[in-house]
């Protein structure tokens, strides 16, 4: 398996575990993609995709219409998608992704989190490209064999596709999205869920006490209201 396998079985049950969070994550989503592309998802195929992820962690029906119905007024306000970049004590690199209708709010809280803890906030550009911007997507594998799948959309840009207790999942460079997501409506494979996600491309092995000190600043940043995701380059146990 390659590094996505690991990757994702490292990170499953850790982060968007708690489901009030997730709502408000998709909800800030459905926001960008209704002012981006408008609020019909049939036109829409970046709200398809939110509408997807919606639905894979339970939000009920209402909530994604009154969130689209919110999303298409005029007088509400937009989010920004804004990118932290840093480093955690030990030298973890750290890429956080925002969401944020306060730019300054949301700088200030980023920074104020790595300077209690050690850390340092640094420039746009000085950890990113230390990690892979991928594409993800889940399907439903009943009847699919993962090995000819992969061989079939390889030429649409699938780079590893693997199989788990949820399905099996296809990723691929960022850039591929949109080019995979049309490939599988066309042959109306079903779609659970898809996303993005940054893989880092060398981990760094830490003691449980210098894991604890990383642990604490990403505590506290994924406890922010205005973050969506937190990529490291710590290792994670996959236990």
């Amino acid at each position: 398996m390659g590094r996505a396998f690991e990757f994702r079985k490292a990170r499953k049950m850790k982060r968007w575990s708690a489901m009030a969070k997730a709502f408000t994550r998709i909800g800030k989503d459905i926001v960008i993609a209704v002012k981006e592309g408008g609020p019909d998802p049939d036109s829409n195929s970046r709200l398809r995709a939110v509408i997807q992820n919606a639905k894979s962690v339970n939000m009920p029906k209402d909530n994604i219409e009154r969130a689209i119905k919110r999303a298409s007024d005029k007088d509400q306000g937009n989010y920004k998608e804004v990118l932290f970049e840093g480093y955690a004590p030990h030298g973890i690199a750290i890429l956080v992704e925002t969401a944020t209708d306060n730019n300054n709010r949301t700088v200030a809280n980023i920074r104020s989190y790595f300077n209690k803890c050690d850390g340092n906030l640094g420039t746009s550009g000085s950890v990113e490209f230390m990690f892979d911007h991928t594409c993800n997507f889940r399907i439903n594998g009943e009847g699919i064999d993962p090995e000819e799948l992969e061989l079939e959309f390889i030429d649409f840009g699938a780079e590893e596709v693997f199989q788990d207790d949820d399905g099996i999942l296809i990723y691929a460079p960022f850039g591929s999205f949109g080019t995979i997501q049309k490939e599988l409506e066309s042959r109306e494979m079903e779609i659970l869920s898809s996303g993005f996600e940054r893989i880092p491309q060398v981990t760094k092995k830490l003691t449980p006490e210098q894991a604890a000190d990383v642990e604490k600043l990403l505590e506290k940043i994924e406890e922010d209201d205005d973050v969506q995701n937190v990529y490291h380059t710590m290792e994670e146990s996959s236990s």
